[in-house]
């Protein structure tokens, strides 16, 4: 009977609180908005984080999640010019420093030579031309290097390197632009003029930050020096050199052995910091994971200040109850209701006005994911947790701010409340 006259109670004292906010609508959506727009802001930080951080981790882990890549230069943002003086005196990395990784790394399953063009190829077919793709120079152990591998046709063969085969793998973008209405093996294509044959079509990756993974043409690397001797010879970030271990747990030990290959080969003593760069799609991975951690505090940091302007709100409006129904105490505590039954009332109405505050700000941050998925094509996700921890947080306010306008009317003399005008 005790259990059901308390549901009852609560019930009761929430029903108190709805009507008060339908009676001052106003009122009550001002109380709100802080807590409100805390809530929805929380929940609009993790839905974007989570996103963006699912996209990260796909567009990485995409071309292998223990990648380990060797190259001259430091990967960073901004152009050549961004580029120091240090680095541009370094030695290039060459194809016989690949093949010695390949003889003596024995952690590694594939060691990947590769050069590349960014801009102004032209790739046509008749009449067709693919939409400035990226032209690669690699060797057979590209596929395993960087798991892109073939849905259809073959790849690349010891004999296309010795030779310099005409010959090319395509992605399905190009495929597209070029034969869409064709299987595209063995159709004839040409690259700044020079024809080669198609053998191969790389299985198809999709997007990552609004670019495609599937522009690609492939050619062997002895046939791209060939043809681009320029690139070869220009000096700059001309190769990369990609490996993946044999098994993932021997990821740190590999980057260890090729390093002291690498270090060998080039003469550097002990003291001497390596003269070249060291590239992993797990440690990038983690420096963008830092990244979106720092925006996350500082959208927490925001969202608590709305929090406590919401939770002072709420303090605010449930002191100004207390004082507007100081008779009403008075007359519930003549009627034998107890200091706990007071202040549990008060209680009560302030955590169903913040509930009802993050309801709505959780409704509108989830709103909000799913306008920039839709708009923007950004894969915004909203956890279940994230619903959860809104709900608790701003169930919280209404306990930490409420309390003292619930204490305030508990301590009510009921003699003095009856007399109140």
């Amino acid at each position: 009977m005790a259990r059901a006259r308390l549901q009852f109670n609560w019930a009761e004292n929430m029903g108190f609180a709805l009507v008060a906010m339908r009676t001052h609508k106003l009122r009550s959506f001002l109380t709100l908005l802080g807590v409100m727009a805390g809530v929805a802001t929380v929940i609009m930080m993790v839905s974007f984080v989570v996103g963006f951080n699912n996209t990260v981790t796909a567009a990485f882990t995409s071309f292998g999640a223990h990648l380990v890549q060797f190259q001259k230069f430091e990967p960073r943002f901004g152009g050549p010019n961004e580029i120091p003086e240090e680095e541009r005196n370094r030695r290039d990395l060459t194809i016989e420093d690949a093949q010695a990784l390949k003889r003596l790394a024995t952690l590694a399953a594939a060691v990947s030579a590769e050069r590349y063009v960014f801009e102004n190829v032209h790739v046509k077919a008749g009449r067709e031309e693919a939409n400035a793709p990226i032209l690669l120079g690699i060797t057979p152990d590209y596929s395993v290097a960087n798991t892109h591998f073939i849905q259809d046709g073959r790849f690349f063969t010891d004999a296309d390197i010795s030779h310099a085969a005409p010959v090319c793998v395509i992605g399905t973008d190009v495929a597209e632009a070029l034969f869409p209405l064709r299987d595209p093996i063995d159709q004839e294509l040409t690259i700044q003029g020079k024809g080669y044959r198609v053998i191969g079509l790389f299985e198809k990756k999709g997007s990552a930050f609004g670019g495609s993974n599937d522009n690609f043409v492939g050619i062997p690397i002895t046939a791209f020096d060939q043809q681009f001797p320029e690139i070869k010879n220009g000096g700059g970030d001309t190769i990369h050199i990609a490996t993946v271990p044999r098994r993932p747990e021997d990821f740190q030990a590999l980057i260890e052995q090729e390093t002291a290959i690498l270090r060998a080969r080039r003469g550097l003593r002990p003291n001497q910091e390596n003269d070249f760069a060291l590239f992993t799609s797990e440690g990038t991975l983690r420096s963008f994971q830092q990244i979106t951690g720092g925006v996350a505090a500082a959208m927490i940091v925001i969202a608590g200040i709305a929090l406590l302007v919401g939770g002072v709100g709420v303090m605010n409006i449930m002191l100004v109850n207390v004082t507007q129904r100081t008779r009403e105490i008075g007359l519930r505590k003549a009627l034998g209701a107890r200091r706990k039954d007071i202040a549990l009332q008060f209680l009560v109405e302030a955590i169903t006005l913040t509930a009802v505050g993050g309801a709505l700000g959780i409704a509108f941050g989830i709103g909000a994911a799913l306008f920039a998925k839709a708009v923007f094509d950004f894969d915004a996700a909203t956890p279940l947790w994230s619903v959860v921890l809104g709900l608790v947080v701003s169930t919280a306010v209404g306990i930490v701010f409420g309390m003292w306008p619930a204490m305030k009317a508990a301590r009510q003399d009921p003699i003095e409340a009856l007399r109140y005008e």
